[in-house]
């Protein structure tokens, strides 16, 4: 059997039934081998860093490893981004690159590189096999690495040689493992011990509640605990509805910041994720000393990776949650079950009121023109069908979109992680696939929008159910909030401008782009006629591109 077809066997063997791909000379092997496999479907990307990102969107969204095939040396630097988006995110992916035939190697041939030492930085793990007897162990081993967590991206260089080599060492996989591990039961008493004798807990959940399906359990736990529930600044997915009332936001991403959040609370529960992530510098902690920590993880690595706890406890999350719930049952402390009915009566009474708060600013920037962010969110929120799935990356625009949407469920909200922009259009390629049946809504700025703007062409190349709405305020906002940040943080004073933050010089003109690439689009900016645009476009299928002209920062 040659190379390639352990390549595809294996492939068939962990269960993939899709592959995204840019192409190349060097994928000839897999491309030929394809029309033998016709389980396996091939979404062809007009860029590689759009074929990882929708790669890494289909893992989260499908709850499998992802697969994306590159072309050598610049093909894989071209998809580095997004591969560090990937491993920033967890998503668990196999991404190969073909690699020059390997008997030029010392004569360094055209597209040649070590691609194994290129993408080692941003994966858990990259091999590139010597021979064709090599390609079945080092596949069993990469979709494993893939999914252990915290789960990641791999990468394997698939030499053309090696793929057309013959072995006798076929496909496997690793075999049935049982990664789930159970939680320590003194743990587990410790923990409820904490939080049954808690003033004020907070509760912050990482993406993995969504992965690993603990988004019930998780609901239940902070309404029985009366726990005010954040998310990181930057996640992939949402765990508690937006509307629900334990859901109090987003955590800040500066440590002085991080700290005036949590000052309130006495006990604060990390949940599944890393945390945290800063983009400034303070030399501060991020809890009070008399501030309870306890972190549950699925692996011992992220435990105390940044903080000191007075509690770590590995397990998967599922069953921690059972464990805790058993353990909570037993406590007999009702003064404990009274102040938590009272912190959770207050955070619905909260809830209420900050929802008439928002309706009454609603009201109050409705009909402005350019259109507020917010008055554009509300619209798409009331207008999307009931099975909508979301896709997020409207970065400035996300606090708005965070108010409008009551999503929340684990499979209806996916996001980028890792802060490089562009992952929303090329991720919605992903999410549509992995959820068929259900229309995708995919927000993105103006300025992300093109950093993988061909996404467009292979949405309308497979007919995909994409609703891409481009947030279009002409600059790059988030971009005039940091220089913001960065010019008080630094002590500078001035009234310069803001430079080289602008996109209106020429104006992009997003739908000339997506009708150029054979998707149906058209500009608004009424709340009036974004209504009618994405009811109609997910009313009738395949991709469509709505530009809403929003509101910018003043210079």
């Amino acid at each position: 059997m040659r190379g390639r077809e352990v390549f595809m066997d294996s492939l068939r063997a962990h269960g993939v039934t899709a592959i995204f791909g840019n192409p190349g000379t060097t994928e000839n092997p897999v491309l030929d081998s394809l029309i033998d496999y016709p389980g396996i479907d091939y979404y062809v990307a007009l860029h590689e860093g759009v074929a990882v990102g929708a790669a890494t969107f289909y893992a989260q969204a499908a709850g499998r490893v992802g697969v994306a095939n590159l072309h050598v040396a610049p093909g894989l630097g071209n998809a580095i981004g997004m591969l560090y988006g990937a491993l920033k995110g967890g998503a668990p992916l196999v991404v190969t690159a073909g690699q020059q035939d390997t008997r030029m190697r010392l004569r360094n041939p055209i597209l040649g590189h070590d691609l194994v030492a290129m993408a080692a930085p941003v994966t858990k793990w990259a091999a590139e096999p010597n021979s064709a007897d090599e390609l079945a162990p080092i596949l069993r081993r990469a979709f494993k690495t893939a999914l252990e967590p915290p789960a990641g991206p791999v990468f394997v260089a698939l030499p053309i040689n090696v793929m057309e080599q013959e072995t006798d060492i076929l496909a496997d996989t690793a075999g049935l493992l049982h990664r789930d591990c159970a939680p320590s039961a003194a743990a587990v008493a410790r923990l409820a011990e904490l939080l049954a004798s808690a003033r004020n807990p907070a509760i912050v959940a990482g993406d993995d509640i969504c992965a690993q399906g603990a988004t019930d359990a998780l609901r239940a736990l902070v309404e029985r605990l009366g726990a005010s529930v954040y998310v990181e600044f930057l996640r992939a997915r949402q765990p508690l509805p937006f509307d629900h009332p334990n859901f109090r936001g987003r955590v800040p991403y500066e440590a002085k910041k991080i700290a005036e959040l949590f000052a309130p609370h006495d006990l604060v529960l990390l949940l599944g994720g890393p945390f945290f992530e800063e983009v400034w510098y303070d030399h501060a902690p991020f809890f009070a000393d008399d501030c309870v920590v306890v972190q549950v993880e699925s692996a011992p690595t992220r435990l105390a990776a940044n903080l000191s706890l007075h509690l770590g406890l590995v397990g998967h999350l599922p069953a921690v949650f059972d464990a805790l719930a058993a353990a909570l049952d037993e406590r007999t402390d009702t003064a404990a079950r009274e102040s938590a009915v009272a912190r959770q009566a207050a955070l619905v009474e909260l809830r209420t009121a900050e929802a008439a708060r928002f309706e009454n600013q609603l009201g109050k920037l409705a009909g402005r023109s350019p259109m507020s962010a917010t008055e554009a969110a509300v619209t798409v929120a009331r207008a999307m069908p009931a099975e909508a799935v979301l896709v997020d990356e409207s970065i400035t625009g996300s606090g708005e979109v965070l108010g409008a949407f009551g999503l929340g469920r684990g499979d209806d909200y996916f996001a980028g992680r890792g802060g490089g922009i562009g992952q929303g259009v090329a991720g919605a390629l992903g999410v549509a696939v992995a959820k068929p049946g259900r229309p995708v809504v995919a927000f993105s700025g103006d300025g992300s929008a093109m950093y993988s703007i061909q996404a467009l062409w292979t949405a309308a190349h497979h007919a995909l159910d994409i609703v891409f709405v481009i947030l279009a305020n002409r600059e790059y906002r988030i971009l005039k909030h940091n220089m913001d940040t960065y010019r008080a943080r630094f002590g500078i004073v001035t009234d310069k401008p803001y430079p080289h933050m602008n996109l209106g010089e020429p104006v992009l003109g997003f739908t000339e782009l997506a009708q150029g690439m054979g998707v149906s689009a058209r500009q608004v900016t009424t709340a009036a006629a974004l209504a009618e645009a994405v009811g109609e476009a997910c009313a009738a299928g395949g991709p469509h591109l709505v530009e809403v002209l929003v509101a910018g920062k003043p210079d």
